[in-house]
């Protein structure tokens, strides 16, 4: 790769020593442009990527826009005006199909998942460079009476290529995923390409003429993008280019908030230096990219509603979920049993709670280690789930305490029901319960403290059982009522 990457910055930069004008001059870019083609077509063979097609997309355009040049050259060595359109354009042009439809590829197989938030950024950058591209460069070309039919299609072949290169380039960069080297070089290739296109079209719309030093410039752009595509097939990177990647998460970053936002007002700015022109000639275009742009918007707008109601609610799940166990944690058990005996107390069911602690759990720490324990906790809330009907609550407390609600069942059917989930804890352990009956009147607190209370007993009393907790009697049911 070294080598690869030393003969092309020698070629890049030789380039600018070379005589103007010459043919030596032609030569050498047409060499860095078939050189480049050239390691891109060798780095397919030495490390076969995943997804080759891609590659020799752009190994094509490459070598058709550098073979443009000789084109161009021998034309003028035969006609000293060969006239537009010519063959060279044909060859030039080529570049543009061949690079999107490899784009193209490369991004269906690096987001296999849709991606609408990147999809929609990229249209809206694109829209707003697209109407800027109309008023300067697609108008004008097509209103040239000069150049016949065949010279309008192919003058604004140039830009619409470029307005979907930049479609495809935009759409490739904010979307997710990893960004090696590979990535990087074959997306400073395309910003190089794009922006000696750019170049150009400024130096039409102007009707300047560049100068020698000024042309060798403009070339050196495109011979940048040559080389960059042929380091990118140089590096190792290239193989996992076209692996598939997770979507970004939709945020928008600051740079592309303010490419987002400049983008969006190139209608309005355009309206307005036309007025400052006194020469308003682009009123329904510009109307239509300002609605196009404004319905883009709105719908990133919605998207963005959307994910910030998504991540509202996690966020929501999250604090009422025990992380390790996946069950309601004490946060969710402090609302949900107030809950549940305001509609037993309209009802008249029974309810009963129970508080479970897993016996020795220290010492099954001690002895197996943290992770096991945390196995231990995770499968027992799995194998205790199983147990339980689709009316009662089980909870995470904390530690290796947890809590079940069980509406609607008696003490004894409590007990029948606590007493499968203690034969069903996995891994050979035991817990034990205390359980308290509801007596109509008591708080959620007094409730829960009579079930711990029964369960201290159960401990005390040599773990594995269960202890129901003494009723409140009738004193007590009556200063609480």
């Amino acid at each position: 790769m070294r080598f690869h990457l030393v003969v092309a910055a020698i070629a890049s930069a030789g380039f600018l020593l070379v005589p103007d004008g010459g043919t030596l001059q032609v030569i050498w870019q047409v060499a860095c442009g078939w050189f480049a083609a050239g390691m891109v077509v060798a780095g397919i063979r030495q490390r076969r990527p995943e997804m080759p097609a891609t590659w020799w997309l752009f190994a094509l355009g490459v070598f058709g826009n550098a073979s443009g040049i000789v084109v161009e050259w021998v034309l003028t060595r035969l006609d000293t005006e060969p006239g537009f359109p010519s063959w060279a354009d044909a060859a030039y042009l080529s570049l543009y199909p061949a690079v999107a439809i490899g784009l193209v590829l490369l991004i269906r197989r690096r987001t296999a998942h849709r991606d609408w938030s990147s999809l929609v950024d990229a249209t809206t950058l694109t829209t707003g460079m697209g109407l800027l591209a109309w008023v300067f460069m697609v108008k004008p070309a097509a209103a040239d009476p000069s150049i016949g039919l065949l010279g309008h299609i192919v003058s604004v072949a140039y830009p619409v290529g470029d307005i979907v290169l930049l479609a495809m380039t935009v759409r490739l960069m904010i979307s997710g995923g990893a960004r090696n080297v590979a990535f990087r070089l074959v997306c400073a290739a395309l910003v190089a390409f794009l922006a000696g296109d750019g170049a150009w079209a400024v130096v039409n719309q102007m009707g300047w003429s560049p100068g020698p030093t000024a042309h060798k410039l403009l070339a050196e752009a495109f011979l940048a993008g040559y080389l960059l595509f042929g380091a990118a097939a140089a590096h190792p990177g290239m193989r996992s280019l076209t692996r598939a990647v997770e979507p970004r998460s939709g945020r928008i970053s600051r740079p592309l908030l303010l490419a987002l936002t400049a983008a969006s007002l190139v209608g309005p700015g355009l309206l307005i230096l036309q007025a400052a022109r006194h020469r308003v000639t682009d009123v329904l275009s510009i109307a239509l990219g300002c609605v196009a742009l404004f319905l883009l918007v709105v719908t990133r707008m919605a998207q963005l509603i959307k994910q910030l109601d998504v991540q509202t609610e996690k966020v929501r799940e999250l604090a009422v979920t025990d992380e390790l166990t996946g069950l309601p944690n004490r946060r969710a058990w402090n609302t949900e049993l107030p809950r549940t005996i305001e509609r037993v107390r309209r009802t008249g069911d029974p309810l009963v709670v129970a508080i479970l602690d897993i016996d020795h759990f220290k010492h099954f720490n001690d002895a197996y280690g943290h992770p096991a324990g945390d196995r231990l906790l995770k499968e027992a809330a799995a194998a205790w789930q199983d147990q339980l009907r689709t009316a009662d609550h089980l909870a995470r407390y904390g530690g290796e305490e947890f809590v079940v609600l069980l509406p609607g069942a008696t003490a004894a059917q409590a007990r029948e029901i606590v007493d499968r989930m203690r034969l069903a804890t996995p891994l050979g352990q035991t817990f034990s319960a205390g359980i308290a009956v509801w007596n109509g009147g008591e708080t959620s607190d007094a409730l829960t403290d009579r079930a711990d209370k029964a369960l201290y007993e159960a401990k005390n009393s040599g773990r594995n059982r269960i202890v129901e907790a003494a009723p409140v009697d009738g004193l007590a049911l009556q200063r609480l009522t």
